[in-house]
């Protein structure tokens, strides 16, 4: 088969033979059927003639000349018409040789009938002469009916073999269809059913070089893309899957670590833990940390992971630039080294079977503020999503190695900031009272050797007032710094003061609550508990109180009001620099509340503390 032979010019080809065959064999049929109706129209022809004969032998005796030539004049006619044939009835003599020579002698025989007829040689056709001429008309029509019966068994044999044709056309057209088009559609429809089942190997075979057989290439090439997009799709999802596992373990690792460096406030555990929580998430071999100093001259071993002792006896402090470590700049670059054995064969690392190191800076904001040394046994390459959550944990661990010197520097200023309080607490209160009690020993010396007026029992009276004081004073102070929060509820550490200022002075206290309110921040309780104490102090030292109330409002502000009914004073003459005072407001200022003191003499006082 061509090529180039394709299934329409195949089904042209079978349409046109089919077409081009039945119209030869309708041609034929009618043809041949034409052919027996004109020879079965001259046979009838002849057979009329042969009846002409006897009615022309019977005329002729009788003398009926006009008839007589009538029927001479009807022979001649029929001669005529099967000599010529007449299509259109149809009329045609089926010649050959037997009937040509046949009607040949008819017409010789007729010339002499007719000149006998014609002249009246003859008073009568004789019947022997009839009787010859009638058999030679049998004659010629039986040679037409043998032309005719072989025409009509031609008929019979070609409809036979349109009949075995139409069977072997009808098995090809059959078998045809089925090779050329169920065939390879069933094929097709297969390999459909199979690629939709999910076997993308479904390979289908159509040997012909038409549209099947180019659909079949097409099918093919089409699974085998398909196969090669899902084969390529699932080692696509298998990676991204092991990409992003692996992202999952290096997050939960970030998380871990940055929840652990978040937590951890000593920095001993913290270089510890941070090196141990490393060492898994990288797999690396050993692990060291180094911080350097604020010129960054020298870096100080801190601690590490399975380092070798050489490394950790030897590189306790390293001199920036002597070595590999120690070499991190404040552009957050991360190294990575791989050594050569042969050439760097006396490094301590090389010595210990190391084959790569990774410098990790830890810097903050381009500072510097040490190294993370990691080494591998086996040359290893750090792509860069793994540098960058280096670089991440890095920075975590210098943020947090900052929040420890910033939370030292705090507390720092706070134990500062407390001892100022404490001194001034103290200048306010004992070192004046000590000052009081020395001026007062001095006047009693003077008194006992006999200088002055003074009276000793009356200097010893100040004396014992002053220490009782002081000694008041100091107890005072001690309850201050001993003063501890609840972090849930003000409401116990108020009580539990109340309950001192009563065994300490003897006078009776209350407190009120109004409202509900979110508790305080612990630093804020700590602060009104002190300015609270320090007004209860004044009230102690100066009011001569019977009575004393602190009412706490915790909505919508929180305010507290420390009211007492002693003797008052006149607060628009008031220093408010006075005794405590001024402690007061700066304590007020740290945690931005405001202080307001009303009082009216022989009546009492009002110390108002409002957060805002």
């Amino acid at each position: 088969m061509a090529k180039d032979f394709t299934l329409k010019k195949k089904l042209l080809f079978v349409g046109v033979t089919l077409l081009i065959l039945a119209m030869f064999s309708i041609t034929f049929t009618l043809w041949v059927t034409w052919k027996l109706e004109g020879g079965a129209a001259a046979i009838n022809e002849a057979g009329r003639m042969r009846m002409q004969t006897y009615q022309l032998a019977l005329l002729a005796n009788h003398d009926k000349k006009s008839q007589v030539m009538d029927l001479v004049s009807g022979f001649d006619k029929s001669l005529t018409l099967l000599s010529l044939g007449d299509p259109a009835r149809p009329l045609f003599v089926p010649w050959n040789e037997s009937n040509k020579i046949e009607f040949a002698g008819i017409q010789n025989d007729w010339l002499k009938i007719k000149s006998i007829l014609v002249s009246r040689q003859d008073q009568a056709l004789s019947a022997s002469h009839a009787e010859s001429f009638v058999n030679r008309i049998d004659r010629f029509v039986s040679s037409i009916e043998t032309e005719v019966d072989y025409w009509t068994g031609l008929l019979h044999l070609f409809q036979f073999g349109m009949l075995a044709i139409s069977l072997i056309t009808s098995l090809v057209i059959m078998y045809v269809g089925y090779s050329v088009i169920l065939d390879p559609v069933a094929k097709l429809r297969l390999g459909f059913d199979r690629v939709t089942a999910g076997n993308l190997k479904t390979h289908v075979v159509i040997d012909a070089k038409d549209e099947f057989g180019d659909l079949a290439v097409g099918f093919n090439e089409m699974t085998k893309e398909l196969r090669d997009l899902y084969e390529g799709l699932e080692a696509k999802v298998k990676e991204k899957t092991l990409h992003l596992e692996e992202k999952q373990t290096r997050l939960a690792a970030l998380y871990e670590i940055s929840s652990f460096i978040a937590k951890e406030d000593d920095l001993s555990n913290l270089t510890k833990g941070f090196s141990s929580r490393l060492l898994g998430l990288v797999k690396c071999d050993a692990l060291a940390i180094r911080w350097t100093d604020e010129a960054n001259q020298r870096y100080f071993l801190d601690g590490g992971s399975n380092l070798p002792e050489s490394i950790s006896d030897n590189e306790h402090c390293l001199t920036t630039g002597s070595c590999y470590c120690g070499s991190s700049q404040e552009s957050g670059e991360v190294k990575v080294i791989n050594f050569n054995k042969h050439l760097e064969i006396d490094r301590l690392c090389v010595k210990e079977g190391f084959a790569t190191l990774v410098t990790l800076p830890v810097a903050l904001q381009n500072k510097l503020m040490g190294e993370v040394d990691i080494f591998f046994k086996k040359e290893t390459v750090i792509d860069s999503e793994q540098k960058s959550l280096l670089l991440t944990l890095a920075n975590h661990l210098a943020g947090a190695l900052e929040a420890q010197k910033i939370k030292a520097l705090e507390k720092e200023a706070t134990i500062s900031e407390e001892r100022s309080l404490l001194a001034r607490e103290l200048h306010d209160s004992i070192a004046q009272s000590l000052a009081f009690l020395k001026l007062q020993v001095g006047l009693l010396k003077d008194a006992l050797r006999g200088n002055g007026n003074a009276d000793p029992q009356k200097i010893l009276s100040e004396l014992d007032l002053g220490l009782k004081e002081s000694y008041g004073d100091v107890r005072e102070l001690l309850l201050h710094f001993r003063t501890r929060t609840n972090i849930e509820d003000i409401e116990p550490a108020l009580k539990s003061t109340l309950q001192k200022f009563e065994h300490q002075s003897g006078i009776p206290t209350k407190l009120e609550m109004i409202g509900d309110g979110l508790p305080l921040p612990p630093d804020i309780q700590i602060q009104v508990m002190h300015i609270l104490q320090e007004a209860l102090s004044n009230v102690r030292k100066h009011a001569e109180a019977r009575n004393v109330k602190i009412v706490v409002n915790q909505s919508p502000n929180w305010s507290f009001e420390v009211i007492d009914d002693g003797k008052g004073f006149n607060s628009e003459k008031h220093d408010s620099t006075h005794v405590g005072m001024s402690i007061m407001q700066e304590r007020a200022e740290k945690i931005n509340a405001t202080i307001k003191v009303r009082s009216v003499p022989n009546v009492g006082t009002r110390v108002l503390v409002e957060l805002s």
